[in-house]
């Protein structure tokens, strides 16, 4: 299940891959113990680097897998208008963002910051309670979204999408309901410093059962994810046109 999400230098201790190999060959080959090789999972291709053309904005996305999964089908709808990047991980918690938002904003300049925090904020935990508190949630967004804010970008927040009855199940139990309360916490902040909302929750609603899968979070392929990138694209285009960034 891609929901999770893993640090980076603990993977690259455990397997010994150095990071070129990873880059390049999503450090396929590993050798057991004894020499013989051992298979890893390739690094999915929307996490896989972009190049720039020089001449289109650039876009930059945030998120879990939810927003891996509408990547690759946004960047087609908006191939030759802008440059689509993407953060080369699961974005993971608030609390990850924190720890990972200056290396993801790199040094080179963002037109548009797509983003979104919440699925893994929310997942309970063994011992009860959630992963990050909704109180804590919000505090944390806030530092985000000051980060955020000084890129200079034009910053768009997506809200947590759907999440279902059945995902009170399995190794990443969520509860129904919970993304309603975390995304009321998320468009205070959001609201509060004027940053534009795409209402992915309220977009994927009234379609769910055609767009999600009932026992998880995450959707179902092609379909839910190619609706949301259209939602997504359309965002993005129309604030690329407010910053005066497209010909």
């Amino acid at each position: 299940m891609r929901d999770e999400f893993f640090n980076r230098r603990d993977f690259l201790k455990m397997t010994g891959c150095g990071a070129i190999s990873i880059a390049i060959y999503g450090c396929k080959n590993v050798a057991k113990k004894g020499g013989e090789p051992r298979k890893q999972k390739e690094i999915e291709p929307e996490l896989l680097p972009i190049e720039d053309d020089p001449n289109l904005p650039r876009v930059l996305l945030i998120g879990d897998s939810i927003s891996m999964g509408y990547t690759i089908p946004t960047r087609n709808l908006l191939r030759d208008k802008a440059n689509v990047h993407r953060i080369p991980e699961n974005g993971g918690p608030t609390i990850k963002g924190l720890e990972k938002i200056d290396e993801w904003l790199g040094t080179k300049k963002w037109d548009v910051i797509y983003f979104n925090w919440g699925l893994h904020d929310l997942k309970y935990t063994p011992q009860g309670g959630q992963l990050v508190p909704v109180e804590q949630y919000e505090q944390n967004l806030r530092k985000l979204v000051k980060r955020l804010k000084a890129t200079g970008a034009y910053l768009i927040w997506a809200s947590s999408t759907p999440v279902p009855a059945g995902a009170f199940t399995g190794k990443f139990p969520r509860k129904k309901g919970d993304e309603v309360i975390y995304n009321a916490a998320a468009k205070r902040v959001m609201d509060e410093n004027g940053i534009a909302i795409d209402d992915l929750y309220g977009f994927a609603m009234p379609q769910i059962e055609k767009l999600q899968k009932p026992d998880n979070v995450h959707f179902i392929k092609p379909q839910g994810y190619d609706a949301l990138a259209e939602k997504v694209a359309a965002n993005i285009l129309e604030a690329l046109k407010q910053a005066g960034k497209l010909k």
